[in-house]
């Protein structure tokens, strides 16, 4: 949470609108007019549909509100204005209510590239789209459902699975291309071209794989799994999740392919 402070967290009005400034407009159209030349071809179906059906604003940030207003009448979700990062069981409790949330501040200038913390250009254009989508949507509320009722240690099993689908996965149909589904790639240049490259191992979906599989944040992922299509995150949601976690833990961890992170002395 230490570097929250460089960033400025907007409160809503009482209907929900907040009121930008331009500089911020103007960082939001950069992230977007230069995102979106990349993901033609590079980003599934599903996702690019949604961004049609949304017809977020390009020149500002888009009002939750007004995504509000597609997505419920489509799938039954909305947007929940959060400050920052929030906790694992704020987290679930909002998914379960079929509630997404997105941060009210936007990136600096000097973290154009990458931050460690999910802002509203992460949020709104790397997920909203897919939240359009019925088996994405039916899969969010699932896990948060899941998530909310599960132990603290389940819960960073949980994660995993949210890690390599929701934010890092890619779909690939039989003799299709490979596409993105995840939003953390979806919304970061630098992973949609590393991701579709030969760098990293792709792997094909195994829920226990997933679920032992370590992860960092602050490197470009070594490991992706790959779904045959978008529709199949409804099978996942059907599969005793949880049941699976418990084999995971007794099973333990793969070796990480990553160095371990160094910590600041």
């Amino acid at each position: 949470m230490s570097n929250v402070t460089k960033y400025i967290s907007h409160q809503p009005d009482s209907q929900g609108y907040i009121n930008y400034s331009e500089q911020e407009d103007n960082l939001w159209q950069q992230l977007y007019q230069r995102q979106i030349t990349n993901l033609p071809g590079r980003a599934c179906d599903a996702y690019l549909q949604g961004i049609q059906t949304l017809n977020m604003s390009v020149d500002r940030i888009p009002q939750l509100p007004d995504l509000d207003n597609v997505l419920t009448e489509l799938t039954g979700w909305k947007t929940a204005a959060v400050p920052a990062l929030i906790p694992f069981g704020k987290f679930f409790e909002l998914l379960a209510s079929k509630q997404f949330p997105v941060a009210t501040f936007i990136r600096t200038k000097e973290e154009f590239d990458y931050l460690q913390e999910p802002d509203v250009f992460h949020e709104v254009f790397g997920h909203c789209p897919l939240l359009t989508n019925p088996a994405f949507a039916n899969f969010s509320h699932i896990y948060g459902q899941l998530g909310l009722a599960a132990s603290k240690e389940d819960r960073v099993f949980l994660a995993r699975l949210y890690w390599f689908t929701v934010e890092f996965g890619l779909v690939q149909a039989k003799d299709g291309p490979l596409n993105i589904y995840g939003g953390g790639i979806l919304s970061s240049p630098g992973e949609t071209l590393y991701a579709l490259s030969d760098k990293p191992e792709l792997r094909p979906f195994d829920l226990l794989d997933v679920l032992r599989t370590p992860y960092r944040i602050d490197i470009m992922q070594p490991i992706y799994y790959v779904i045959e299509d978008i529709e199949y995150l409804d099978e996942i949601s059907k599969m005793d999740i949880m049941a699976y976690v418990k084999k995971a833990r007794e099973l333990g961890m793969f070796e990480p392919k990553f160095a371990p992170k160094v910590k600041a002395s």
